[in-house]
């Protein structure tokens, strides 16, 4: 079934005893998060997403490629190729060296311009998605940025923060 932008779906309330979707969903006081997926591509593939963009901040972060790839759980060869992948696409460096070989990276003008519009053009796709999703939806939803840290984030967050880290978890799991 094909809606046309000005159709909606009518939903109906759901039973909660056949157990469907979307009374699990209704049940949910916090309602669905909105998760987006962005990305640029050519004919040979992804030159670019927030995977990217987010390797461009860790550089801009730690002033090193090395320490952002750590970072990010990836090797300095994967990093590595994915900026170069990157730069040949866009005819422009993202990254340069920071005078000797072991002084680290940092982020050219070209790259610190891309990263931001990049992460520019994701937020404003976010904000008109989360628009659209209020507006179709019967249910509330919300952005990634607004949905509450799950208990196991919370129970970190309080243990890193505590000078009594067992009282801490204790806590934090009650």
């Amino acid at each position: 079934m094909t809606l046309t932008a000005n159709e909606h779906f009518h939903f109906e309330t759901p039973d909660r005893s056949n157990g469907d979707r979307a009374s699990e969903i209704e049940m949910d006081r916090q309602g669905p998060t909105i998760r987006l997926h962005l990305w640029l591509e050519t004919d040979e593939g992804v030159f670019f997403g927030a995977g990217r963009a987010l390797l461009l901040a860790k550089i801009e972060e730690h002033g090193s490629l090395k320490k952002a790839a750590e970072d990010l759980g990836m090797s300095y060869r994967a990093a590595w190729g994915k900026i170069r992948a990157t730069e040949k696409v866009l005819g422009f460096r993202l990254i340069a060296q920071n005078g000797c070989k072991r002084g680290g990276h940092r982020l050219t003008e070209h790259g610190l311009l891309f990263k931001k519009k990049f992460f520019l053009w994701f937020h404003e796709v976010e904000k008109e998605a989360l628009r659209k999703a209020e507006e179709i939806f019967p249910w509330p939803v919300q952005s990634y940025e607004e949905k509450p840290p799950s208990k196991l984030l919370q129970s970190l967050l309080a243990l890193s923060m505590s000078l009594y880290p067992l009282e801490a978890l204790i806590e934090a799991a009650v």
